[in-house]
């Protein structure tokens, strides 16, 4: 197998209509090229947080980012890799919302509100659903629920991390490093890179869509109640939910150690924006950095759909498989992020590993949409299998040797 790049479009500002129907159709040469764009003049951005970074998550485009790829100590941010692992876990059918754990004593005692930091008050001996974990671990930072789920998925908090780390090199999180599924302070075992969490937020939106819409912006959980008998009622930690226009997601994280962050996401006008704020000074400083660097991503930078949500970008062949080839499609649509106002062209290419080998999964990344526009660095989308390619007999290497050959 080789990586391959298979030249798609090529279009002006004013062409962009007519982009779609050559993404649709077969892949065209390249034109021929003359001398390089000049670079692009971006928009300012400035700002004293030590850490931030700033993605339009349908081009892939990094529109701002200062120390991105610096290890640091996540906190509750960590929670995030968390619920990617049980979401995935009840994607994969392994795991139902509807499952009961049982709250351990070692759990409570560890974890109650006069030792752990932020809780949802689970009780020593309680039965509660996978359901309302989750609500509990992103809604309310519950280091609790993270334990519960921890423990009650694979035995031990220990065990849990040694598959979030698994999980977290599957999904590309590859920098990183997990030592606790609530983030608490570990001895400098758990950190991580802005880069790494927003790939992590990229993924969780991308690869469980309605996990994300159930959790992440719920404005107030209500679960136990106070010694005198009263509900306990906890507001959403996450700063701009409610506050900014689009805000949905994901999770804030303080501790000594790290100041206060924020691995946030909004979306407007069909554009989705991820962004990371790390090692500020206070909740306020981190609310308004926050409000500020979305303000700015989504003003200072538009987007402009090249391909449509399930739209096939082209095809790829499949050895071995029941199907000579399958088509590769964008899961959402494919925007080109520029600046406000941008005049440029812009050249498409898909790049991939091929030929495929069987069997390929509906939805599995079999390819990037590569766009570059003119005096921008290039903006990486992934495509998606569009059906299921299951395994053939020989008489399948024979039809993908013609298909090869003929394309047909």
């Amino acid at each position: 197998m080789m990586s391959q790049r298979f030249p798609i479009a090529k279009g002006g500002g004013a062409a962009l209509a007519a982009t779609l129907a050559l993404l649709l159709a077969p892949a065209a040469a390249p034109a021929d090229g003359g001398p390089p764009a000049a670079p692009v003049s971006r928009p300012l951005y400035v700002t004293q947080a030590p850490i931030v970074m700033l993605k339009d998550m349908d081009s892939g485009a990094i529109l701002f980012e200062r120390g991105a790829d610096k290890p640091f100590a996540p906190a509750s941010m960590a929670k995030v890799m968390t619920a990617y692992v049980v979401l995935d876990l009840i994607e994969s059918g392994k795991l139902s919302r509807d499952a009961v754990f049982t709250v351990s004593e070692a759990t409570w005692r560890k974890w109650n509100g006069g030792n752990g930091g932020s809780t949802m008050f689970l009780r020593a001996g309680e039965k509660v659903s996978v359901d309302e974990l989750l609500k509990g671990l992103i809604t309310v930072s519950g280091n609790d629920a993270a334990a519960a789920l921890a423990v009650g998925i694979d035995g031990s908090e220990e065990a849990f991390v040694k598959r979030m780390n698994v999980v977290a090199a599957r999904i590309g999180v590859t920098s990183s490093r997990f030592g606790t599924p609530s983030g608490w302070p570990d001895g400098g075992i758990t950190k991580v890179s802005a880069a790494d969490l927003t790939t992590l937020a990229d993924r969780l939106i991308r690869d469980h869509p309605k996990g994300y819409a159930r959790y992440f912006a719920i404005p107030k959980l209500q679960h136990g109640k106070a010694p005198d008998g009263t509900p306990i009622v906890q507001p959403n930690r996450n700063p701009i939910l409610g506050r900014f226009a689009g805000a949905d997601g994901l999770k804030t994280g303080h501790t000594a150690e790290a100041g206060y962050c924020f691995l946030g996401s909004a979306k407007r006008d069909g554009r989705r924006l991820i962004m990371v704020v790390a090692g500020m000074t206070s909740e306020k400083a981190r609310r308004d950095e926050a409000e500020r660097l979305m303000n700015w991503g989504f003003g200072a930078w538009e987007g402009r759909e090249i391909a449509s949500a399930g739209a096939a970008v082209g095809r790829l062949a499949v050895e071995r498989g029941r199907a000579p080839a399958v088509a590769a499609e964008a899961a959402i649509p494919v925007r080109m992020t520029v600046p406000r106002g941008y005049q440029g062209g812009f050249r498409a290419t898909m790049r991939a590993t091929a030929p495929l080998t069987a069997p390929v999964a509906r939805g599995d990344r079999i390819a990037e949409l590569v766009v570059a526009p003119d005096g921008l660095p290039p903006q990486t989308t992934p495509l998606l299998a569009a059906a299921d390619v299951g395994r053939g007999g020989w008489w399948a290497r024979m039809r993908t040797g013609l298909y090869r050959l003929t394309g047909w």
